[in-house]
């Protein structure tokens, strides 16, 4: 499909979704999917890449069993079920600001497969971030097809032209978000940032907006919380998959080798806050282990956690005595 002919037929579509209410008000408050503790899982496999190579079906295993665990549920496709319906279209939003160091293109693969054995279309699936030449670094194929799971960044479809504004944030969102997608997936990767700290769930989202390096002030708080609250991000976000298969605890958001490590595993939540909580404190203790100093010594602790938690904002929980933290090893 030509880019133009693309972009007015998705305009189309998403004039009827802007009302569409966010399933995951539906889960919490009719299927009881968020539970009264913020459930975070990580589960891990040390036998997940043999050479650097993933082995596909410890990845998949891992992910079923992580997010069969985060929906007490017993079957794989279930979860899926649960927070996506057959009709909607979902965007994943990928990490790939740092080329080799993106979501891992296999990963989402898999939850691409999963969603369709739920019954989701292919054309009803679209991986986007920022930039076509973003996604290009991190290995994902750029389509445009309607039959296929398609691929594309904003400078494909555009920004709004009228600001949407919340607290400290003025910003242009993305028509991926507002006029194509009803559900979001957020599958972020676990690194650190040379100035807010951390980059995960909430962080995500400044590849949503047209103006993100207007943000970085004071470790960015409270513009990350700020950017998440937008309505258009925060009620179509049901599930967040960080990419924990390769971490960085320093140097991020670029790729630095010198500083990964494989934790060789996968974080989920429905939380987002509690999810970052949980990264920051796996990143500290790498950091640690490395003999770093601590992100408050180095003047970049995500303070932007504790606003995102708090009576404006209620994104999510960063008190770890209301975090029930689930830990899973395979292998």
């Amino acid at each position: 499909m030509q880019r133009r002919n693309f972009i007015r037929k998705s305009a189309i579509i998403g004039s009827s979704i802007l009302t569409t209410p966010s399933i995951l008000l539906t889960c919490s408050s009719t299927n009881s999917v968020v539970p009264r503790k913020s459930k975070v899982i990580i589960a891990q496999d040390k036998n997940l890449q043999i050479n650097k190579s993933i082995e596909t079906d410890k990845l998949a295993n891992l992910l079923d069993n992580m997010m069969q665990n985060l929906f007490d549920c017993d079957d794989k496709l279930e979860p899926w079920k649960r927070i996506i319906k057959p009709a909607e279209v979902v965007g994943i939003k990928v990490n790939c600001l740092s080329g080799y160091g993106s979501s891992n293109t296999i990963l989402v693969d898999i939850i691409c497969e999963r969603l369709m054995q739920a019954g989701v279309k292919a054309q009803n699936i679209i991986i986007w971030d920022r930039l076509n030449s973003d996604l290009d670094d991190g290995g994902f194929k750029i389509n445009y097809r309607e039959n296929k799971v398609r691929c594309f960044g904003n400078d494909t479809v555009g920004f709004e032209q009228q600001l949407q504004i919340n607290g400290s944030i003025a910003s242009l969102v993305t028509q991926t978000i507002t006029r194509i997608c009803d559900a979001l997936i957020n599958i972020p990767v676990l690194k650190d940032h040379s100035i807010a700290g951390i980059t995960v769930a909430l962080k995500n989202f400044f590849g949503a907006i047209h103006n993100p390096n207007k943000y970085h002030l004071h470790v960015g708080d409270p513009y990350i919380p700020d950017v998440y609250m937008l309505p258009v991000i925060r009620n179509k976000v049901r599930l967040t998959i960080c990419d924990a298969i390769n971490a960085q605890y320093e140097g991020g958001p670029s790729y630095m080798p010198q500083w990964i490590w494989p934790f060789n595993g996968l974080i989920a939540s429905l939380d987002p806050v509690a999810l970052d909580y949980t990264s920051w404190q796996i990143i500290e203790q790498k950091r640690l282990e490395m003999g770093k100093k601590s992100l408050k010594e180095s003047g970049r602790e995500p303070t932007y956690l504790a606003t995102a938690a708090d009576k404006k904002h209620q994104l999510g929980t960063n008190d770890p005595n209301k975090i029930e933290l689930i830990k899973i090893r395979n292998s």
